[in-house]
């Protein structure tokens, strides 16, 4: 992401790694630990996509310290070198990287054309990738180790756009003639991916031939578990020694020395759908936003760990709160009578994912204030990977939908252009709205950091005025760790997990 955008979320510093402070010992200790010092970890979500990176799967990549891009992100948030050692700009649209001695996993040498043929491969792919979305990245080798990358139009944030684990540089053996993508074997990265099982297991084995020096930990087995509380029970049982995501009503029950509570840039909303269906109708949409309290959440479903909803960027992200705009000028709510009459024989399909405890839950209380607006409710309850294609394809009306804001690039504009622009390659909501693209494009233009904040701000009333999107509450997030484990990145963008420090005692 870009050196221009240094102060962005510069405030969203990571909390650091995990000292060596704790003693084993405890019930929740990593009694079962093999002598053989592999990590276990435990992560919700299962592949969609094999682990390519231009999936949900790509930040699989990075918490596991796989695969990595010309440039990382590092705890401030500020572009910093990867695979590229330095960069410089050259006019508004022009870009060169001078590259590091490395290789990767498979024993080639990382070369400027490698990095041509991957960057090549992400803007090929269909769909596009959600850090491309609002950005045409082409790449030219200048010698063996560098890189001219060039922009259609101006992009100030692009140092900070390639630290996103969708732009992860893999070998030429990644990348099949029928478009898909293998990291395994094909990164650069201190882990290996040596063996995927499907959806539920992957085994990685420490790559000794890593340009950074040598990982702590020979090596990471990793299940796939979508159930919450089973995460936290593998934890507590010994049978991992890292579970992602604990439930909020799971956190309480852990030991204190397992649980770690991390300042999150997630915010959980409820999306509707104005594409097609009930939520075309903007009176109807309305209704919904005022029928919707996520304050009443907060302790009925998060456990305390959440915050209300300010808007699309919550406490984690301490610079919007000062440059927030009114939402003013948003279409009078239909009433109940008119709710009843404007849906009549027609049941609002509210979509919600397992991969999260709590999202059900918060369908259900949802499902009652929205029944009390005049809504005939029906859910549909599934694993994410089951139902992404059907809310991209705006198949449902509406979505309780819990998303890391600042996940693809750590920018909010790459976040807003993806989920919200007419032609955003994550728009579940269906959103084609002339004064929202406007602004966005705006925000994308800014080079100035204060001035790009407040233009953020600006895009987010814009997008708040249409009720395509319902903030609800933003959350805190739980990670479970045995007390024998030190080094574990606890990271508000949930992008970093594991890297060469992470190891058991």
């Amino acid at each position: 992401m870009r050196t221009t955008s240094r102060g962005l979320i510069a405030a969203l510093a990571l909390t650091p790694l995990l000292s060596g402070c704790f003693a084993p010992g405890d019930s929740d200790a990593n009694a079962g630990a093999g002598s053989d010092g592999r990590l276990r970890v435990a992560l919700a979500v299962p592949p969609v996509q094999a682990l390519s990176p231009y999936s949900n799967d790509a930040t699989v990549l990075s918490k596991l310290s796989v695969a990595e891009g010309l440039t990382a992100l590092d705890k401030n948030g500020t572009a910093k070198p990867a695979l590229a050692k330095s960069w410089k700009q050259h006019g508004d649209t022009t870009w060169t990287f001078e590259l590091r001695k490395a290789e990767f996993q498979d024993g080639t040498e990382l070369t400027a054309q490698a990095v041509v043929n991957a960057i090549d491969h992400a803007g090929a792919a269909k769909p596009k990738p959600r850090v491309l979305s609002d950005v045409s990245l082409t790449a030219k080798a200048d010698d063996a180790d560098t890189v001219t990358l060039t922009t259609k139009t101006p992009d100030p944030v692009l140092p900070l756009r390639l630290a996103s684990p969708a732009l992860a540089i893999l070998s030429a053996k990644a990348y099949g003639k029928d478009g898909a993508v293998s990291p395994v074997g094909t990164g650069t990265g201190p882990f290996e991916i040596t063996r995927l099982s499907g959806k539920t297991k992957a085994a990685l084995d420490r790559f000794d031939g890593y340009w950074g020096g040598k990982a702590k930990a020979p090596g990471i087995d990793v299940s796939w578990i979508a159930d919450g509380t089973a995460r936290a029970n593998a934890l507590r049982g010994g049978e991992t020694d890292i579970a992602e995501w604990i439930p909020t009503a799971q956190a309480k029950l852990l030991d204190k020395k397992t649980r770690h509570e991390v300042p999150s840039v997630r915010t959980d909303s409820l999306i509707l759908n104005t594409g097609s269906g009930l939520f075309t109708d903007a009176g109807l949409r309305a209704a919904a936003r005022e029928a919707v309290d996520g304050s009443a959440l907060v302790d009925s479903v998060f456990g305390g760990y959440a915050h209300p909803a300010q808007g699309l960027f919550g406490p984690a992200v301490p610079w919007a709160s000062g440059k927030r705009v009114e939402v003013t000028g948003r279409t009078e709510a239909a009433s109940v009578a008119e709710v009843k009459t404007g849906t009549k024989g027609r049941t609002l399909r509210l979509a919600a994912y397992t991969n999260r405890a709590e999202i059900p839950e918060a369908a259900t209380v949802l499902q009652q204030q929205l029944e009390k607006a005049g809504f005939t409710v029906k859910q549909d309850v599934r694993e994410y990977t089951q139902m992404e294609g059907d809310l991209l394809a705006g198949k449902y009306d509406a979505l309780v939908f819990s998303r890391v804001t600042l996940l693809d690039t750590g920018d909010a504009v790459d976040y807003l252009a993806s989920d919200f622009t007419s032609d955003g390659v994550y728009n579940i909501a269906g959103l084609k709205n002339a004064a929202v693209d406007k602004a966005i494009r705006a925000a994308a233009a800014e080079r100035d950091t204060a001035g790009r904040q407040q233009k953020i701000m600006r895009a987010e009333a814009e997008i708040l005025r249409t009720d395509a999107v319902v903030p609800l509450v933003h959350e805190q997030a739980v990670q479970g760790i045995a007390a024998d484990v030190e080094g574990v990145i606890l990271d508000p963008r949930e992008r970093s997990l594991i890297d060469l420090d992470t190891h058991l005692k």
